[in-house]
């Protein structure tokens, strides 16, 4: 496994694990303030946990810190892309695996991750921790995304 498909995978356990915690968690304003402090922790523990040996985890602050700008506006792709799917009822590993990948497609500064690239390792994440058809769903989201970015 490559270090940066390691680290996407470490970026993408961190928000599933902060996602469920936060579904848990009354949804209010002054709540936000403890859910990034929270996402924060997760990360650490996380990159202690599984990216011994990494030279540099900055990658996947990067992509966590990311997603969570812009989680608002990844969220209304993800309405727009898979509208028969209510995004809470998107299998929480599928929607920050969906999160992760839109993020690099549309928001990331990164020029050196191909657009296909991408797409290739959200749904290697999909097969990987997701149900039986989460790589279809991956592919069908992203790659719609991308069709419409070609598009412009």
């Amino acid at each position: 496994m490559s270090s940066r498909h390691l680290l996407r995978s470490v970026a993408m356990q961190s928000l599933y694990g902060w996602d469920f915690e936060s579904s848990l968690i009354e949804n209010d304003n002054h709540q936000e303030k403890f859910k990034k402090d929270r996402l924060d922790k997760i990360v650490k523990n996380n990159i202690r946990e599984y990216s011994a040996g990494i030279e540099s985890n900055d990658f996947v602050v990067e992509l966590v810190d990311g997603v969570f700008k812009n989680m608002e506006k990844i969220d209304s792709l993800i309405k727009k892309l898979a509208p028969e799917w209510p995004i809470e009822q998107i299998m929480i590993i599928d929607r920050n695996i969906l999160r992760l990948g839109i993020y690099e497609l549309m928001f990331s500064k990164r020029k050196d991750v191909p657009a296909k690239v991408a797409i290739n390792e959200s749904i290697e994440l999909a097969k990987t921790f997701g149900g039986r058809s989460s790589g279809k769903f991956v592919n069908g989201v992203l790659g719609s995304l991308y069709k419409e970015m070609e598009r412009k």
